[in-house]
């Protein structure tokens, strides 16, 4: 089937690129107010970009009448903001700090959450989280109804349990996010598969040297 998004509604268009672009990693983004109250709230329009320099992009959409959401407008103020991963333990957490809270009051503290310094920006992190990056903005971009912000990693916080040898990271499952509404996965099922070189393709086919 051939399907023309010009010929759906946003909503339907929204609904399949987000069960077909799966899955997705989930940023859970602190932020914080000119006011100083922490903004919690889960992005799955989210993923690194660049390793030189150590970019993320996360996707923020507006609200129904197209103010900013509060994650957006501190960002875009503080140029200051941290991803949290969510891993398994914190689902039910992050469930909580997606509601649409008020501006004054913080999804950190209503989900019993308590937060932890950061070691080079002012906004906390969240303390419980297993893996969390401090990010400053680089730039943001206005895509649509979508502000995109691209953060540039200056601080790593991973538990010490997770690290191995050579900064291998192990034993880490964070939670993807599937399709709209509701739907999750975990991601502790793995397998490798070592990348071939185009000489082991060519020796594969028979292929003379």
């Amino acid at each position: 089937m051939h399907i023309d998004p010009a010929e759906h509604s946003t909503a339907d268009n929204y609904k399949l690129l987000t069960n077909l672009v799966v899955p997705r990693p989930i940023a859970w983004v602190t932020s914080i107010a000119a006011t100083g109250v922490v903004n919690l709230a889960p992005f799955s329009f989210f993923n690194a970009v660049s390793s030189e320099p150590l970019y993320v992009v996360v996707s923020i959409g507006t609200r129904d009448d197209d103010r900013l959401k509060d994650t957006s407008a501190n960002i875009l103020a503080s140029r200051e903001f941290v991803v949290n991963m969510v891993t398994e333990e914190l689902l039910g957490a992050m469930n909580v700090s997606a509601a649409d809270f008020p501006a004054d009051q913080s999804e950190a503290v209503a989900a019993d959450l308590p937060l932890a310094a950061s070691r080079l920006i002012g906004v906390p992190r969240l303390a419980a989280a297993q893996v969390s990056l401090e990010c400053r903005l680089f730039q943001s971009l206005e895509l649509g109804a979508n502000t995109l912000v691209i953060g540039e990693v200056v601080m790593f916080h991973v538990a010490d349990r997770l690290l191995g040898s050579r900064l291998h990271i192990e034993n880490f499952a964070p939670i993807g996010r599937l399709g709209s509404p509701s739907m999750y996965c975990r991601t502790n099922d793995r397998f490798a598969l070592p990348r071939i070189s185009y000489a082991d393709w060519r020796r594969g086919r028979g292929d003379a040297d």
